[in-house]
């Protein structure tokens, strides 16, 4: 597939228009504090804890360590792990697919503690739980 002279001037002026919002011109991994960090050609520094990252949870501190910036400064690599993060998405919230941090905002939720869901576990226990499951006969 060949690209047009016009299509490379478009993805040219769009990657110019990224950068001018804030690209990557640092990133090391801070292993007392378990976080990637990333500073930015704004001034501002950007922190997250590693496992937030989808293609980093299973990474060890010596992977993480090993972090690479490209030349457009949009994009972190990871070579030992062979993981990108594009930068734009990070900081705008995105930390892995979207079935993966739906399935990570459904865990949360499942985990929530209320003072109304405490009393209805308590309720429940004390009529013997949650009733069994009646199968199909």
């Amino acid at each position: 597939m060949a690209i047009t002279e016009h299509e490379l001037e478009l993805a040219e002026r769009r990657t110019q228009a990224l950068r001018q919002q804030g690209h990557a011109t640092a990133a090391r991994y801070d292993r007392r504090r378990s976080r990637v960090v990333i500073s930015l050609n704004t001034g501002v520094e950007v922190t997250f804890p590693a496992g937030l990252a989808e293609c980093l949870t299973d990474a060890t501190s010596d992977d993480l360590a090993d972090v690479e910036i490209t030349p457009s400064g949009l994009v972190l690599h990871w070579p030992r792990l062979d993981a990108d993060l594009y930068v734009p998405a990070l900081l705008a919230g995105v930390f892995g697919t979207e079935r993966w941090m739906a399935s990570q905002l459904g865990a949360k939720g499942g985990r929530a503690r209320s003072a109304v869901k405490a009393a209805s576990s308590r309720r429940n226990g004390r009529k013997g739980g949650r009733p069994r499951k009646q199968g199909n006969a």
